[in-house]
């Protein structure tokens, strides 16, 4: 019979999805959570004991000669001490959880984690090039040496010429030669009837192993010196989007920093079912996989295609019907 301990323990598998917040490093949060399902796991009643009963033989009336006799229990001892929790310990001691596509410590928002056999569907989720979405944060007017408002000032511009309009159309040219970069790396004959539907269909997306692509790109707030963007990328890290606020100001013939990076969706998962800080227990985050148990499959299944198909026509339509289906 499964104790209570082994019955949680199997339910810790699949994947879920945690807000990280900004200033704290993914290891941190990995440990941390670790540590809260090692509690809840180990902090299971254990199953009850084998106990030994002794039945000593009394005689049953004040005459001592007499035969007839009775069991009377007296003595109730364990069987074994070897099961013991004192003797024992703890019964589980490492449960691994594996971190999808990371985020720096500067930087916040969704970050995937997989429990179980949810560690290999994070492979096939990193594998088949999901879109990913940030919100990034920019302000006019300084340029430091990492791209960043926390680095050192290395240089000071105005930014009193610079306007919505102008903003957008750098926004466009920037998309457009990413949309070049793109058809470049989907590995397609641009001259065939295939790369025309996959053009046609939005069904392009980067084959293998490339730089960073902007996918989409528009600004939602502008208020200067301080600019909000959307970025939709894939391959990218956290640097290279510090670096896109700097050359967007470059272009503006200003200079610009960023003040900020949340990602808001890594593929299916997206930010508002996310677990916050004060919920990363092991109760919620049982729940939390549950929830994304059919997206888990449907990664799963796709990966498998991917790493069968022999074409990229198959890799981008299951790269865009799980998008669709999420």
């Amino acid at each position: 019979m499964a104790t209570q301990a082994a019955r949680l323990f199997r339910k810790m598998d699949g994947l879920f999805a945690v807000y990280k917040p900004q200033g704290v490093h993914w290891k941190l949060v990995r440990d941390t959570i670790e540590t809260n399902l090692l509690k809840a796991l180990n902090s299971s009643p254990p199953p009850a004991p084998q106990r030994e009963v002794k039945f000593p033989l009394l005689p049953s009336g004040d005459n001592s000669s007499s035969t007839d006799l009775i069991l009377s229990p007296s003595i109730i001892l364990p069987a074994t001490l070897a099961d013991h929790p004192l003797v024992t310990g703890p019964k589980f001691h490492n449960v691994h959880v594996g971190v999808g596509h990371r985020l720096d410590a500067c930087s916040s928002g969704v970050l995937v984690l997989g429990v179980g056999k949810g560690n290999g569907v994070l492979e096939h989720l990193c594998r088949s090039h999901v879109t990913r979405d940030y919100t990034v944060e920019g302000e006019f007017g300084m340029a430091t040496d990492n791209f960043s408002h926390t680095g050192r000032v290395i240089e000071k511009n105005t930014y009193d010429h610079v306007t919505q309009d102008k903003l957008e159309r750098v926004l466009a040219m920037i998309q457009g030669a990413n949309q070049k970069a793109i058809i470049t790396y989907s590995q397609v004959d641009l001259s065939t009837q295939e790369a025309y539907e996959l053009a046609v269909r939005g069904l392009l997306y980067p084959h293998g192993k490339s730089p960073p692509i902007v996918t989409g790109l528009r600004c939602i707030q502008f208020k200067p010196p301080h600019f909000t963007l959307v970025v939709q990328c894939v391959n990218e890290t956290q640097k290279y989007l510090r670096k896109l606020i700097h050359e967007v100001g470059l272009e503006l013939r200003t200079t610009a920093v960023c003040s900020g990076v949340r990602r808001t969706r890594d593929g299916p998962f997206k930010v508002e079912n996310t677990l916050t800080r004060q919920h990363w227990t092991a109760d919620n985050i049982i729940q939390a996989i549950s929830h994304f148990r059919n997206t888990t499959r449907k990664i799963r299944k796709s990966g498998t295609c991917i790493g069968q198909s022999n074409t990229s026509t198959e890799i981008h339509e299951q790269i865009i019907r799980q998008n669709a289906q999420s």
